[in-house]
């Protein structure tokens, strides 16, 4: 009997709970998780009781200098990533994160460089995409031609902020990078795959805090205007999903297509429809409800087949930056709205 080979892999950073959908994911993919290493007591004894495979290191270093890993995880603070995936492509490693990849754009580029001279891996986890069956759904259907051309997209992302969950550096503009850079990375990844965007420039951006004063570096509205050589697109996010809503945000896209639409409704159903994965489908011969619940994931296995055989079949390596990139200029350009409205604006910067 022949073992086929697999990707070892360890992971450094466990800030943000989307740690565990990473290490999940390659795991499903048949993945092997062998070490990790957090500086932070108190979350690492919850992830070391929920993955016992894996050992805990003394050090980041004990991670990095294990020349039989393959590939490193993070979800570390946003602001400390790309300095990770950077050293991680120079130890001749591969490299997958939480989103944001980047808080700057100054890390993009250097990320850039480094990647182009060492051939390594820099993914990020776009979990709105790769770990939503729907979205995924739609990208077969849109690839199938179902709906024509696509012109449009619009992204909704809202999420609730439950305060007393959330570390300081959540409030902390130089570490979270914004919410355009953070949250609605998601969406311009989305808008990106959707038309088939290649090049792309932001036509408009703003964000604002209307709601939550005390804390004058978090942003909890933002939205922009993308421009691309597929099609254009709306992208809204925000802090404001009320408590009455079963889950953490109401999280939507419409694709609009010369022949047809396609709404996802990807994790809450307002109609009624029990649990999440909801497509909706209209186009000439009538409307259609698909439910996506049972639709597979591609993205582990893609990526672990692209460790082992230097190929990008997960996510091109030029549609990462560029998601990446669209994100970071919509926050560098965004113009800050006052809680009285845009008197008097200003640039928000990064």
């Amino acid at each position: 009997m022949v073992t086929q080979p697999t990707v070892r892999f360890g992971v450094i950073g466990i800030n943000h709970n989307h740690i565990y959908g990473q290490v999940n994911l390659m795991l499903r993919a048949g993945a092997e998780f062998v070490s990790f290493y957090a500086s932070e007591p108190e979350l690492v004894a919850q992830f070391a009781k929920t993955f016992p495979q894996a050992r805990q290191a003394r050090s980041r270093e004990e991670v990095l200098d294990d020349d039989s890993l393959h590939m490193i995880l993070t979800a570390g603070i946003p602001a400390e990533r790309a300095p990770l995936g950077i050293e991680v492509m120079q130890r001749g490693k591969d490299f997958m994160t939480d989103k944001p990849g980047f808080t700057s754009l100054e890390q993009l580029a250097e990320a850039r460089t480094v990647q182009a001279k060492t051939g390594r891996i820099y993914s990020i986890c776009f979990s709105e995409r790769f770990e939503v069956p729907a979205a995924v759904k739609a990208g077969e259907l849109v690839e199938a031609g179902t709906i024509g051309r696509v012109v449009q997209t619009v992204g909704l992302g809202p999420h609730r902020v439950n305060l007393p969950s959330r570390p300081d550096w959540f409030f902390r503009k130089a570490q979270y990078g914004g919410i355009l850079c953070d949250i609605a990375s998601h969406q311009v990844d989305q808008f990106l795959w959707f038309t088939g965007s290649t090049n792309a420039e932001v036509v408009s951006s703003q964000v604002g805090n209307f709601k939550y004063p005390q804390y004058p570096e978090l942003e909890d509205f933002g939205d922009m205007l993308l421009r691309g050589n597929g099609g254009t697109g709306y992208i809204r996010v925000d802090w404001y999903t009320p408590d009455g809503l079963p889950t953490w945000g109401d999280g939507r896209i419409t694709i609009l297509g010369t022949e047809g639409y396609i709404e996802l409704r990807k994790y809450v159903d307002l109609a009624g429809r029990p649990g999440g994965n909801h497509l909706f489908l209209v186009d000439h011969k009538g409307i259609q409800y698909i439910d996506c619940a049972n639709v597979a994931l591609p993205y582990g296995a893609q990526l672990v087949y692209d460790v082992l055989h230097r190929t990008e079949t997960a996510m091109p390596q030029a549609h990462c930056f560029l998601a990446s990139e669209l994100a970071l200029k919509a926050e560098a350009q965004a113009v800050r709205l006052q809680r009285q409205g845009l008197n008097p604006p200003q640039a928000s910067g990064l």
